[in-house]
This record gives C-alpha cells, sequence and structure tokens, in this order.
C-alpha cells in the first residue's frame, strides 16, 4: 500500500503542477505577455523537465503559444493591413504630388522656352549695326533737340522784345498824336 499512497501522492502533485501551469498561462495571457516555456515553468514553478516530459503540460504550454502566436499574428496582419493603407495612402499622395510636379515642371520649361525664344528674336532684330546706327542718330536727335530749344529760347526772347518794342512805339504814337491834335 505505500506503493500506492506513493503514487496517488505523485498523480496528486503532479496534477497540482498541471493546475499551477494552467494558471500560469491563465495570468501571462490575461497580462499579455508572451507565453513560453520558460515563462510558464517560471510562474508555476515547475521545472522545464516538468513541462516537457509531462504530456499534458507540454501540450498546454504548445497550445498556449500556438493561441497567442494565432492572436499575434491576427494583430500584426491587422497592423499590416493599417499599415499597408496608410503606405496605400501615402504612395497615391506622392504619385499624385509627382505628377503634378511634373507638369510644373513640363509648364514651366515650355514658358522658358518660349521667353528664350523672344529673346533671340530681340537679338536676332538687332545687329550691331543697327544697333550704331540707332545710338548714333539718337544722339544727333538729342543735339537736334538741344539747338531748337536753344533756338526757341531765342526766338521768345526775341518775341518778348518786339512786343515790348510795339508797346513802346505804340505809347509813343498815341503821345505824338496827342501832341499834334488840335485842342478841342
Amino acid at each position: 500500500m505505500s506503493t500506492e499512497a506513493a503514487l496517488a501522492a505523485r498523480r496528486r502533485g503532479t496534477e497540482a503542477a498541471l493546475g499551477r501551469v494552467r494558471d500560469a498561462i491563465t495570468r501571462l495571457r490575461r497580462e499579455k505577455t508572451p507565453v513560453s516555456v520558460s515563462a510558464v515553468s517560471r510562474r508555476a514553478e515547475v521545472s522545464r523537465t516538468f513541462i516537457y516530459g509531462n504530456p499534458a503540460a507540454r501540450a498546454a504550454v504548445a497550445d498556449a503559444i500556438a493561441a497567442a502566436g494565432e492572436q499575434r499574428t491576427r494583430i500584426l496582419d491587422a497592423q499590416d493591413d493599417g499599415r499597408e493603407a496608410t503606405w496605400r495612402e501615402r504612395a497615391l499622395n506622392a504619385e499624385d504630388a509627382l505628377k503634378a510636379a511634373h507638369h510644373e515642371i513640363t509648364v514651366q520649361r515650355t514658358r522658358i522656352g518660349e521667353l528664350l525664344g523672344q529673346v533671340r528674336d530681340l537679338q536676332s532684330e538687332w545687329t550691331e549695326e543697327a544697333i550704331q546706327r540707332i545710338t548714333t542718330e539718337n544722339t544727333t536727335l538729342k543735339q537736334r533737340v538741344r539747338t531748337l530749344t536753344a533756338g526757341n529760347r531765342t526766338l521768345e526772347e526775341k518775341l518778348k522784345a518786339a512786343r515790348e518794342n510795339l508797346r513802346f512805339h505804340d505809347k509813343r504814337i498815341a503821345d505824338l498824336e496827342a501832341q499834334i491834335a488840335p485842342p478841342q
């Protein structure tokens, strides 16, 4: 009977250890801590050898790891989907911005080409000889304007003097007519 009592005590100890393993797995899940053989053995206060050697303990830990892996996979998949959506939006926004930038660059290049064409047209119309001739004509015209301005000033002074002479003579004539005229 002592053997049976020892075996029963051993079964009770094994069942207690299995209960602690299950409780440890439950606590680890509740705390959202990764489930591993070493974490369960520390929490359940059993050896790793017990977990590896006992089929029920090994199956419980393996199921917990698999469930955590599936849950982690679902969480990671959801995060990946969220990240993928975010990256997709960023990629689409970047693509739109790139298209807009290419369009703006094309518009700017076209405008630059037009302006360069206008500059070339202006440069080709005015040869060195034409520029020299126009500069000479401009200088000649400026001198002519100065000469005409001086001549105009001289003529205005002569006109002013002539008007003063005329007034003086009109007055003189009026005085002489007054002297010649018989008294009335």
